[in-house]
């Protein structure tokens, strides 16, 4: 236990106060951020860690950023730097020194009192538009090794000192970067996000005292693993497995890679274990897991399955058990294995085998799986823009929605994929064709491809979008079009997805599952996401909202009828009789 005792209301206004650091890091990214990335689809994270690591808080940060992840990270600047000082920040974003992966590039900064003694750890990590890979994009799932993949690595380098930047860094990823003067502006407002959380993270010490500040950090770690004991004593004692199936991709086999999790759950001693190491060895493309994203995926599917209130942090960390193996696709990465994708595809697939799994113990707990990622309407667009004939290089966030259904509640339609937990925001049309010369011709959701459950799934999205006055390179790796995303207890699968280019003559033909492809001026990209599972049988779904659903236009009379069991009068109201008789057999 801690030195020094805080009562409840203590802890809640220092927990707020710290979150408020946090998202003040967080509001500096995404205003000063010059890549769309990061100004509008608010790709980045932020947390405050201890001297050691351990993460205290995150506020409103991307899961596969901060669950698992800055923690290896921190670990590995004290390695490399064991005596930093004040004004000290090392670039991060190596996937084998504990990065998510090359693309999230971080700033890490320790924050020393006055004395001169390291007391907390500050992390912003932001995701590139272009972080130097060979092809203009930050998924190369085809890459087949990290020299193949071509992106810049940085394991714990240091790149201020005494406040000031280390200029030769900042050279050297200027001459190996597409959007040199893009790249330093989100340089430089990830540096300036860790400024600002110093600033007032010292500013609250201050107040309180650091002692204080440190203590608090150790009560709150008793109690967040207190509230998950909790949680996990309330899950029915068992040992069950789960798997998801990615599609076949460049360099994973004809079949796809089918990713298993063995899950212990001991509620006696309020534990979950989290067993990887049944699954495929490392491959020859840029799909496999950094050691961040396979723990941190883990540990996405055990949260996304009990109490939502837990607080994330080191403490409840505590209680879950995840069993790496080394050189697996989901483990421990061996260099020159490429990580290029990993906060994605595959980690998608490691969290939807543990929620699901979960959820086959016992009706009330888990959750149906996430859509799978990224079709070409949140990829990587590159080319010149004809405006001003520079270069542009940007992931864009057109259209994605993947949410699953959970026990008690339909999903939150725009989750993206399990990792990003609906955090990362969808372009604006007018904003996104204002950045890159494009245009949105069509944007909406597919009726009937939601996954029917007692809960419903999210239903897929469709975007057409093309160039204006040029042409432009499209980088993705669109999962799930073999591989929908099933429902549980009964549910519904989602929508699968698809691509089509459009060509000039207006004749439509169908693109591989993950590409850099090329689209000439005047040619247009038809994107379709994946949508979400359902929960539980859609018999059970309560008439009245199936028939709000079908109101909406979300789905069809004949659905409602033979998925839901529900029939409408023409006028739109329940006929009662003759959903009595559809909902009869499943009685």
């Amino acid at each position: 236990m801690t030195s020094a005792s805080f009562n409840g209301a203590q802890m809640a206004v220092l927990r707020s106060r710290l979150d408020g650091v946090v998202r003040a890091m967080s509001n500096t990214l995404l205003r000063t951020g010059r890549s769309g990335v990061l100004n509008r689809a608010r790709d980045f994270s932020c947390c405050i860690l201890t001297q050691g690591g351990d993460l205290v808080t995150a506020a409103d940060s991307l899961p596969i950023h901060v669950l698992s992840g800055p923690d290896l990270m921190v670990k590995s600047v004290m390695d490399f730097h064991p005596d930093q000082r004040p004004g000290d920040a090392f670039l991060h974003n190596s996937p084998y020194h504990g990065c998510s992966h090359p693309a999230d590039l971080s700033v890490i900064a320790p924050v020393f009192d006055g004395s001169g003694r390291h007391r907390f750890t500050l992390l912003a990590k932001a995701h590139q538009a272009d972080i130097g890979n060979s092809q203009p994009t930050t998924y190369m799932g085809e890459a087949t090794d990290v020299y193949n993949e071509g992106a810049l690595i940085f394991p714990a380098v240091q790149v201020q000192r005494g406040w000031q930047d280390i200029d030769d860094i900042i050279r050297m990823c200027k001459v190996r970067i597409r959007v040199p003067q893009q790249w330093h502006g989100d340089y430089l407002s990830t540096v300036g996000a860790v400024r600002v959380g110093e600033r007032n993270l010292t500013a609250l010490a201050e107040d309180i005292g650091w002692d204080r500040l440190e203590d608090f950090a150790a009560q709150w770690f008793d109690y967040s693993e207190a509230r998950m004991a909790e949680a996990i004593a309330a899950l029915p004692a068992g040992k069950v497995s789960g798997s998801s199936t990615h599609d076949p991709f460049p360099g994973l086999p004809a079949e796809g890679v089918r990713i298993t999790s063995h899950i212990t759950v001991d509620p006696d001693q309020g534990r979950v274990t989290v067993d990887l190491a049944d699954n495929p060895d490392c491959m020859p493309c840029g799909m496999n897991l950094s050691e961040a994203c396979a723990r941190t995926a883990a540990m996405i599917g055990v949260f996304n399955s009990i109490d939502y209130q837990v607080p994330k942090n080191a403490g409840s960390f505590r209680r879950i058990d995840v069993l790496l193996r080394e050189g697996c696709i989901a483990g421990i990465p061996v260099h020159p294995f490429s990580c290029s994708a990993a906060t994605t595809n595959i980690a998608d697939r490691v969290a939807n085998s543990v929620q699901t799994a979960l959820a086959g113990l016992q009706d009330g707990i888990g959750m149906a799986e996430v859509g799978a990622v990224i079709a070409p309407s949140a990829g990587v667009v590159s080319g010149i823009d004809p405006r001003s004939g520079k270069a542009f290089v940007n992931q864009v966030f057109l259209g994605m929605s993947g949410g699953a259904a959970s026990p008690g509640a339909d999903a939150w339609w725009t989750v993206g994929h399990v990792g990003n937990a609906g955090l990362c925001c969808i372009d604006g049309v007018e904003h996104a064709e204002i950045i890159q010369p494009i245009i949105i011709h069509r944007r909406a959701f597919v009726p009937d491809s939601e996954g029917a459950g007692r809960t419903n799934g999210a239903p897929s999205t469709v975007i057409e979008f093309g160039p204006v006055g040029g042409a432009i390179d499209i980088g993705y790796l669109s999962d799930g079009h073999v591989n929908a995303p099933v429902g549980v207890r009964g549910g519904g699968a989602g929508g699968g997805a698809d691509q089509h280019i459009i060509h000039l003559d207006g004749s439509s033909e169908r693109l591989a599952a993950c590409a850099q492809v090329h689209v000439e001026d005047g040619e247009r990209i038809l994107a379709v996401s994946c949508g979400g599972g359902g929960y539980g049988s859609p018999f059970e779904r309560a008439p009245e909202t199936v028939l709000r659903d079908m109101a909406e236009g979300l789905i069809s009379a004949e659905r409602a009828r033979t998925v839901y069991g529900v029939a409408a009068r023409p006028d739109g109201s329940l006929d009662s009789e003759t959903t009595r008789q559809l909902r009869e057999p499943a009685a």
